[in-house]
Parts: C-alpha cells; sequence; structure tokens
C-alpha cells in the first residue's frame, strides 16, 4: 500500500464530530460556544478542534475595537470544550444528560494573537483519567504554528451536578 493509501486508512478510522454533533453533545451555545468541529478523534485520547475565527464575534467590539484580538481565557475555552466533548461521546450513554466541569488550567502561555481570519486548532491529547476525571494537554495553532499551550482538567457529573 503506499503512504497516500496509507494515509487516507488512516484518517477514515479516525472520527469526527460536525457542528450539529457537537450541540447535542455540549451546553455551550452561541456565543460562547468555541469550537466548530472536531476531526480526528481517537475515542478519549486525543482530538483536534477546530475553530473559525470570524470578525463578527461580539468579543471583537472590546477587545480591541481597532485591533481585535481574540482573548487568550476564550482560546483556553476552546481546548477544553474540544477535550470535554470527546470525553462525552466517549461514555456510555445511560440517557441521563451529562455536564462538563472544569476544574483546573495549568501552565498556560500564549506566544501569538490570534485574529479575525484565523483558522484556530486545538491539538488535545489525553494525560491521565480517574474516573469521571480527565486531563489533557493543550496546544492551540493557527498555520501549524503554536499561538497557546495550557493542561486542563474537567470532570464530567450528572445534570444537576449529581
Amino acid at each position: 500500500m503506499d503512504v497516500q493509501a496509507e494515509a487516507t486508512v488512516e484518517t477514515t478510522a479516525l472520527g469526527a464530530a460536525d457542528i450539529q454533533r457537537i450541540l447535542a453533545t455540549l451546553p455551550h451555545r452561541y456565543p460562547f460556544l468555541m469550537v466548530d468541529k472536531i476531526i480526528g478523534i481517537e475515542g478519549d485520547k486525543k482530538a483536534i478542534g477546530i475553530k473559525n475565527v470570524s470578525a463578527n464575534e461580539p468579543h471583537f467590539q472590546g477587545h480591541f475595537p481597532d485591533n481585535p484580538v481574540m482573548p487568550g481565557v476564550l482560546i483556553l475555552e476552546g481546548m477544553a470544550q474540544t477535550a470535554g466533548t470527546i470525553c462525552l461521546l466517549e461514555r456510555p450513554g445511560d440517557g441521563a444528560p451529562s455536564l462538563v466541569y472544569f476544574m483546573t488550567i495549568d501552565k498556560a502561555k500564549f506566544r501569538k494573537p490570534v485574529l479575525p481570519g484565523d483558522v484556530l486548532e486545538y491539538h488535545m491529547t489525553q494525560m491521565t483519567k480517574r474516573r469521571n476525571m480527565w486531563w489533557f494537554r493543550g496546544e492551540a495553532k493557527v498555520g501549524g504554528q503554536i499561538v497557546a499551550e495550557a493542561e486542563v482538567g474537567a470532570m464530567i457529573a450528572r445534570e444537576g451536578g449529581k
């Protein structure tokens, strides 16, 4: 098998989640949904979330009007939403709605500004998992260059905190 065919087989074996699947999984909605699709899903082990950054997003009105820059906390939120989605998708469904709660942010670093028109990729890789808690290492990239990185932790609970 040639390299091109091998890459195609590998890509099709990985999962993906379009916006409809993300909306069915996460409770977040516009303007706080920070991921448009997720590709390369390998269970709850790794995935790449995609965010198309638009000049029409409300945070750009105040951050900053003459020099729009995506707030770093929203980049971290996009990382967490990507990780949370793959955790919920991997979890066996018992019919009870679940929520993902952000627990920790560690080693966060911001390298370059993210601007309207950028395609932001959240490369998330599971570090560890214990019962209903997950920790991920994430790198946010634009055009293959790291713009931010962090380690995030989250917990899944039934809706209502139970």
